[in-house]
């Protein structure tokens, strides 16, 4: 890796913690998670924990960073991750609006695109599940009781979110942390339960799986060499050096939503029938496990979420969320 793409892959890793921090909401599990993902992520030569600190102390500024990418196709995915990030946990607030036009302003990005962005994002954030998801592919389950039933939409929210990650527009994975939540609450209602926003987060939080986090590995997969070096690109035989999404890294990436997307419902699963009590599980031990079962599962499953994928675009999806045919 030269240090041209050393020091891209870390300014967009950097613009990604402004995003996360912008509402100075995050929680401290969360801020431990973003921190280790950092360890995972970025290039060999760069302090994660001295980068983090400077984010957090604000002795580095978008300035700093925005001519570390040196490109418009850069600092456009710069734009268009800061704002999945933001939109990671519902639809922005005033202040991670107020931070993303300021960036948008760093990157030269035109105001017009960048609050169509925003806009987008607000609608998949607040979309319902029903208007987002195509028909399913999926046959309705033989049998009636509450598991088959929970088990069928578990397995249609997986495809829909491992198809999402094969279509070529970045902005289409914003939907995926809408759909997991609202997966965790469908499940609960199979169960007699409804969760409010909160709620689902603290499920989230208490399997280790935060909002941002799960938003900034997602990207990562993608897009940062030093991560995808420490997550198997060797084995992948496989550089990640262009914006397309195809070949093995938009497979891994397609693999990891659908294993984490099965494993969240699974686990939500397990909860539900536990009462919605942690009692006697371990909610990040159980999780994980969920995640490698997935890992067969997705093979089976692949000829159906290509299917799925090839029959959307992110025009598609958009018109979905607005309820349009």
């Amino acid at each position: 890796m030269t240090n041209s793409e050393t020091n891209r892959d870390a300014a967009l890793y950097t613009i990604c913690l402004f995003a996360a921090f912008a509402d100075g909401g995050k929680s401290d599990s969360e801020r431990e998670h973003l921190k280790s993902i950092s360890e995972s992520m970025l290039p060999e030569g760069y302090q994660p924990a001295t980068l983090y600190r400077q984010v957090l102390l604000k002795q580095t500024t978008l300035a700093d960073q925005v001519p570390l990418l040196d490109s418009p196709e850069w600092r456009q995915l710069a734009y268009e991750m800061a704002v999945h990030v933001c939109e990671a946990d519902g639809q922005t607030s005033e202040k991670e609006k107020s931070f993303l036009t300021e960036l948008a302003s760093h990157l030269q990005i035109e105001a017009t695109q960048a609050q169509e962005m925003v806009r987008q994002g607000d609608a998949l954030a607040a979309s319902s599940p029903e208007n987002l998801l195509p028909p399913a592919i999926i046959p309705a389950p033989q049998e009636t009781g509450i598991d088959a039933q929970a088990d069928s939409t578990i397995m249609r929210y997986s495809i829909i979110n491992g198809a999402l990650e094969l279509l070529p527009e970045t902005l289409s994975t914003m939907a995926i942390i809408p759909l997991q939540m609202k997966l965790v609450n469908a499940v609960g209602k199979f169960h007699g339960y409804s969760l409010d926003k909160r709620q689902i987060l603290e499920f989230l939080g208490a399997a280790g799986i935060g909002a941002t986090s799960q938003v900034l590995e997602g990207y990562a997969r993608k897009f940062l060499g030093g991560f995808m070096g420490k997550m198997g690109k060797q084995v992948l035989g496989k550089s990640i050096g262009g914006f397309a999404k195809k070949g093995a890294d938009q497979l891994t990436s397609s693999a990891f939503s659908f294993a984490s997307t099965w494993a969240i419902g699974q686990l939500a699963k397990r909860y539900y029938a536990n009462g919605r009590s942690w009692s006697g599980i371990d909610a990040k031990a159980t999780y994980e496990n969920f995640q490698q079962q997935a890992a067969p599962l997705y093979q089976k499953v692949l000829p159906q979420i290509q299917e799925q994928a090839s029959g959307l675009n992110y025009a598609k999806v958009l018109s979905m969320v607005r309820g349009q045919p």
